[in-house]
């Protein structure tokens, strides 16, 4: 392993998040937990978290962070450059899925659901980008979902463009911090229907006439989504694998970090058309003179993970709570 890196990871009361800030800590490094309202709703969160950090002596913390909240993200990072005098690496896994025929939830809902999950992303970058750029070096890591490229099924609509939005934002955020010698990696998550929160946590929609009057053509499939998901899923896929993918990028040296990494047991599609879809921004870059953009890790393909021999290939990912 490099050196232990100060990591800062969003949305790590649980799913992707929870066990992200666990492998880490593992691994050796100072790891903040970012939780909103720590002394209510996550308390637990929080508690389970002071005591595993107890538990297995490792340098494991939970801070405040709501993400839709400036105030919140500039002083999550403001204790963690006080505490550490610098940050590393940034994890992007707050967000929140909805599930529901697209008609049936108001234009707020699908704000509300943007604002999370992407313009969170935003107010975070704008509290901890300045210290990076100023350090000369750093590495965002984005949660994305092969929703946004893959086989993705309906009733996910606000989430799946939500997600869509922030992956968009990473790769635009990637070259122009690239010069600052700020690396990315996008981390997509396939459809992991165990080992997280995210159907039991979904939302639902506000306009429930709408809502019923899809139930006469389409009730069954809205009910079995998640066990529809489940079989396409090996038995022996482990959500904790997109956390170890998380723990394997960190520690890669400044430069040679992938720019996109799958883990999707699925098999949905993304990795094929993101390959595709990377391998053509970096051909454009090279067109225009701007390869210096790239890094050799990322000029060419998504790179897959060898973990689990199931997983490293593609569908639908991030944290239900931030």
């Amino acid at each position: 392993m490099n050196d232990s890196k100060v990591v800062l990871v969003t949305g790590a009361s649980s799913g992707f998040g929870a066990l992200t800030v666990r492998a880490l800590a593992r691994g050796g490094h100072t790891v903040y937990a970012g939780m909103r309202a720590l002394g209510t709703r996550n308390a637990q969160a929080a508690a389970d978290l002071a005591a595993h950090a107890a538990e297995h002596g490792v340098d494991l913390r939970a801070v405040e962070l709501d993400v839709a909240r400036q105030d919140s993200a500039d002083a999550a990072v403001a204790r963690v450059i006080e505490e550490q005098g610098r940050l590393d690496t940034l994890v992007h896994n707050a967000g929140h899925m909805m599930l529901g025929p697209a008609e049936a939830f108001t234009p707020e809902q699908l704000a509300a659901v943007y604002d999370t999950n992407v313009l969170g992303t935003q107010r975070v970058n704008r509290a901890a980008l300045p210290h990076l750029r100023r350090q000369g070096q750093g590495h965002l890591v984005w949660i994305g979902s092969s929703s946004t490229r893959g086989g993705c099924p309906p009733f996910l609509a606000p989430y799946f463009a939500a997600k869509a939005a922030m992956d968009a934002l990473a790769v635009s955020y990637a070259a122009e911090l690239i010069r600052f010698g700020v690396d990315t990696t996008i981390v997509v998550p396939g459809a992991f229907t165990s080992g997280t929160n995210h159907f039991a946590h979904a939302g639902s929609p506000a306009d429930t006439d709408r809502a019923a009057a899809y139930d006469a053509c389409y009730k069954p499939l809205m009910d079995d989504v998640n066990l529809r998901l489940a079989g396409l899923i090996p038995p022996d896929a482990d959500a904790s694998e997109v956390a170890d993918a998380v723990v394997r990028a960190v520690e890669l040296p400044a430069g040679r970090r992938p720019f996109r990494v799958h883990v999707d047991p699925s098999r949905d599609g993304s990795e094929v058309v993101s390959a595709v879809a990377d391998r053509i921004r970096a051909e454009f870059f090279h067109r225009v003179g701007l390869a210096d953009l790239l890094t050799p890790a990322s000029s060419l393909q998504a790179a897959p993970f060898r973990g689990n021999r199931r997983a490293g290939r593609v569908a639908a990912g991030g944290s239900v709570d931030n």
